[in-house]
C-alpha cells in the first residue's frame, strides 16, 4: 500500500444521467491539496456548497448512499468513492452540476478510466492510515448481516451473499491486493437488482436513469409477455424485454460468473470510504448492504476520531489509560483544588466515559468535612461525575480548545454510601441525548463495584469568548 498521499494530475469530466433521478449531470474530478480529503461540490447551487465524503453526512441508504449538508445533496456516491479508494487517491474535489453522478455502465469503471486519464501526483504528506488493532464487529440479526474488521497490516475484503435465488445462489469473493486486483477484477462489476425490485422502484418513481446498459436484472418470479410489456412501459424503454434461460432480463450477460457479489464488494469499498481515511484491516462481511456498510463505517470512523483525539492530548501511551492527569488538564480548565479526576480509563465517543478519582486523606475538604470523621461531600462526588462528563461532551461535540461546559440542571441525585479516604471512585457517564449545543448525561460513582452516588445532568457547550451567552 502507498505511504504518501496522492491526488490527480489534471481536471477530467464525464457526463450522463443519474440512476435513480434520471437527471443529467456533468461530474468533474479536480486535484486537491494535501490533507484536503474527498469532497463533493454542487456547482449548480448558490455558494457551491461542499459535502465532505464521510459518514457524518450520510442522510439516506435506502437505494444507494446519499450525502447531504443543508439543502445540498448528492445521491448514489458509492461507485464514485469505490473508484477513488481503489486507485488510492487521498485528496480530490468532485464537482457536480446535478444531484446524482452519471451512472455510466453501472460499475465503477467509467470513473476509474477518467481518473487514470488524469494521472496521479504523489504529494509530500504521509497517508493518514487508520490501523485496526482490535476486532470491530457489527451485526444486524433482522437482516442476517455480520461485518467484522480484524487487525492486518494491509487492506483486504471478503464478502459472502446468499439471495436464495437459482440464478445466483450463494456467492463469495475477496479482494486481497488493491493495486493488482481492483481495476481488473472489481471495478467492472455492474450494479444489479431483482425483477421484483425493478417493478417496485419504478412504481416509486425511481431508477429513472436505469436501463439494460447500466444494470443486470435477475428474474426472481414468473412473468409473462404482458408483464414484460407493462414493465417496458414503466421504464420507458425502446427495446422489447425477454427472459434468458439463465434467469436474466434481455440477454444481459454477466461479466464475471459471480459479478453480483463482486459488485457488493465494490459497494462496500465505496461505503467504507466514508470512514474518511484509508484503513489497514481485514474486512469479513456476510450479506452486507448500504445501511449496514454505513453503520459499520460510522463505528470505524468513531474509532478513528477517538484514536486521533487520544493522540492529541495523551502524549505518552500508558497501558489501561486513555487520558492521564496531564492530558485531562489539557482538556478541562479545572485546577487544584477543584480538579477531581485523576485519569480516564475508558472512552467511547458520543456514548460513554469512565474516570477514576483516588480519594486521599490529603484532600483539602476533609479538614472541615468532618473533623475526626472525614467524608467526601456529596456535592463534590457530583462535581467529579460532572467533570468526567465534561471530558466526554467536549470531545464528542466540539473542539475543547475554545469551549466550556456549563451544567444547567442536576436531577435524581442520590447518595447511597459515604466515600472516605482510601476509597477509589470509579466515575461513569453516558450520553442520554444530545441536540445542538445541549446534552443530557447519566452519571454514576462506584467504590469496590458498589454504587455510592448517581445523578442526571443537563448542560450546554458555550464558546469561551462568549461566556455570558443566553442558554435558554
Amino acid at each position: 500500500m502507498l505511504e504518501l498521499q496522492r491526488t490527480i494530475g489534471k481536471p477530467v469530466s464525464l457526463s450522463g444521467v443519474g440512476l435513480h433521478t434520471g437527471t443529467s449531470c456533468t461530474m468533474t474530478f479536480k486535484p486537491a491539496p494535501e490533507n484536503y480529503g474527498i469532497r463533493f461540490v454542487r456547482t449548480d447551487l448558490g455558494g457551491n456548497p461542499e459535502i465532505p465524503a464521510n459518514a457524518d453526512y450520510v442522510i439516506d441508504t435506502s437505494r444507494g448512499t446519499t450525502l447531504g449538508l443543508g439543502n445540498a445533496k448528492v445521491h448514489t456516491i458509492e461507485h464514485v468513492l469505490a473508484a477513488v479508494v481503489g486507485l488510492q487517491i487521498d485528496n480530490l474535489i468532485i464537482e457536480l452540476n446535478g444531484i446524482e453522478p452519471p451512472i455510466g455502465d453501472g460499475s465503477a469503471m467509467p470513473y476509474v478510466e477518467k481518473l487514470m486519464e488524469a494521472g496521479f501526483v504523489t504529494q509530500d504528506a504521509p497517508k493518514d492510515y487508520l490501523v485496526i488493532d482490535e476486532t470491530v464487529m457489527y451485526s444486524d440479526e433482522a437482516r442476517q448481516v455480520d461485518i467484522v474488521a480484524l487487525p492486518m497490516n494491509s487492506y483486504r475484503i471478503t464478502i459472502m451473499v446468499d439471495y436464495q435465488n437459482p440464478a445466483l445462489g450463494s456467492q463469495h469473493s475477496g479482494l486481497f491486493d488493491l493495486e493488482k486486483e481492483f481495476v481488473t477484477e472489481f471495478a467492472p462489476a455492474r450494479t444489479f437488482c431483482f425483477l421484483s425490485e425493478v417493478e417496485a422502484l419504478a412504481d416509486q418513481g425511481l431508477i429513472k436513469g436505469g436501463n439494460f446498459d447500466n444494470a443486470v436484472v435477475i428474474v426472481d418470479h414468473d412473468i409473462d409477455e404482458e408483464g414484460l410489456k407493462r414493465l417496458k412501459g414503466k421504464l420507458d424503454l425502446d427495446e422489447d424485454l425477454s427472459v434468458t434461460h439463465e434467469g436474466f432480463l434481455s440477454n444481459n450477460k454477466l461479466r464475471f460468473r459471480n459479478e453480483p457479489v463482486r459488485h457488493k464488494l465494490l459497494d462496500m469499498i465505496g461505503d467504507l470510504a466514508l470512514i474518511g481515511v484509508p484503513i489497514k484491516a481485514q474486512i469479513l462481511a456476510a450479506r452486507p448492504g448500504h445501511k449496514a456498510n454505513v453503520e459499520f463505517a460510522k463505528k470505524i470512523r468513531s474509532l478513528y476520531q477517538q484514536k486521533k483525539l487520544v493522540k492529541k492530548y495523551q502524549f505518552v501511551k500508558k497501558e489501561g489509560v486513555v487520558f492521564d492527569a496531564n492530558a485531562i488538564q489539557r482538556i478541562l480548565p479545572h485546577r487544584y483544588p477543584f480538579l477531581l479526576v485523576d485519569k480516564i480509563i475508558d472512552l467511547e465517543l458520543d456514548k460513554r466515559v469512565i474516570g477514576v478519582k483516588s480519594v486521599t486523606v490529603n484532600e483539602p475538604f476533609f479538614q472541615g468535612h468532618f473533623p475526626g470523621q472525614p467524608i467526601m461531600p456529596g456535592v463534590l462526588i457530583i462535581e467529579a461525575m460532572a467533570q468526567v462528563s465534561g471530558i466526554l461532551v467536549l470531545n464528542s461535540f466540539i473542539d475543547p480548545a475554545n469551549h466550556l461546559v456549563y451544567f444547567m440542571s442536576i436531577n435524581n441525585a442520590k447518595f447511597r454510601k459515604p466515600v472516605v479516604p482510601g476509597d477509589q471512585l470509579i466515575l461513569e457517564a453516558e450520553v442520554i441525548s444530545k441536540k445542538s449545543k445541549y446534552f443530557s448525561i447519566r452519571g454514576a460513582a462506584y467504590v469496590d463495584n458498589i454504587l455510592v452516588a448517581e445523578a442526571e445532568f443537563m448542560g450546554a457547550i458555550i464558546n469561551k469568548e462568549n461566556k455570558t451567552e443566553n442558554l435558554n
